[in-house]
């Protein structure tokens, strides 16, 4: 194993560990945590659901209520630094 693994291949590595991470994340927050995936037998024989209040939980996360107090900057002190007139 100590042949192929190089000191270059560290940062391909971590890169695709963490995309990997992501994906697996975001497949067990649909699979547990969406409204629209039914994995119970008695959920499943409903054709039309009438969820929307579970929906609207769901689209309306944490982290997107606290984006929305932010300002939309992704670096404010470089923006003000060259944006402000002295």
């Amino acid at each position: 194993m100590p042949r192929w693994v190089r000191p270059e291949v560290y940062p391909l590595m971590a890169a695709m560990t963490f995309v990997t991470s992501m994906c697996v994340f975001q497949l067990t927050r649909n699979i547990f945590m969406n409204p629209d995936v039914r994995v119970d037998k008695a959920h499943r024989k409903t054709s039309v659901l009438e969820n929307h209040d579970e929906g609207e939980k769901y689209a309306e996360h944490g982290l997107r209520r606290f984006l929305r107090t932010r300002p939309p900057e992704i670096m404010p002190t470089v923006n003000s630094f060259f944006s402000d007139t002295k």
